[in-house]
């Protein structure tokens, strides 16, 4: 599929915030995020399909997309738009193969060895990562930087998904760098008006 992302790819995660899941996508969806990504690295996944199912029909009211992180059976089981993967999960054909061919599924990379691999796996969107130090991902990847993004970009056809230590002020830099989108948690979750962050950081990179 031809897949088009906007320049925002909101990660619902309330990493150490409390906030709940449910509250948390409302707050981006009502900033104007259109792709969230519930990211629940710790949940059960009787829980993660509970937070996908009820945040689902949040999305589908704001015209919004729906990504389950790492689980493809849970996103196939919530009717969610589709899957995020990583190095640890399943293949991208085996969870073609759970989810169908019309669902998206997105590769997680954080090395140009590894976003070159991907290429071919058939995924919709790679996500290359990490461009800045993070402190939302424990064990983080060494940083990829704004000139190796650049130099990546090259490396593949799909559209590619920048994240890790990304803030309002850097978030234009990585796009004018080569990514479609940019992934960002810790500066938008640990706002104390999630909704404002999100639509001033949309404001911010429409242009």
């Amino acid at each position: 599929m031809g897949l088009a992302l906007p320049r925002l790819y909101a990660i619902v995660d309330p990493l150490d915030t409390g906030r709940a899941p449910r509250a948390l996508a409302a707050a981006l969806l009502a900033g104007g995020a259109r792709v969230l990504q519930l990211r629940l690295k710790d949940a059960p996944a009787r829980v993660l399909l509970e937070e996908a199912r009820a945040i689902l029909p949040l999305a589908r009211a704001h015209g919004a997309r729906l990504i389950v992180n790492d689980r493809a059976d849970v996103a196939a089981a919530a009717g969610a738009d589709g899957v995020h993967l990583g190095q640890e999960d399943l293949p991208v054909a085996a969870a073609r193969g759970i989810l169908g061919a019309e669902r998206i599924i997105g590769f997680s990379t954080h090395s140009e060895a590894q976003l070159e691999t991907a290429h071919a796996s058939g995924a919709d969107y790679l996500a290359l990562g990490p461009i800045f130090a993070t402190t939302s991902k424990a064990a983080a990847d060494p940083v990829i930087g704004c000139s190796r993004l650049r130099a990546a970009r090259a490396l593949v056809t799909q559209p590619l998904v920048a994240i890790g230590g990304i803030t309002p002020t850097t978030a234009r830099d990585v796009l004018a760098a080569g990514a479609d989108a940019v992934a960002v948690i810790s500066a938008i979750v640990r706002a104390p008006d999630v909704e404002r962050a999100t639509a001033d950081l949309l404001e911010l990179v429409a242009h």
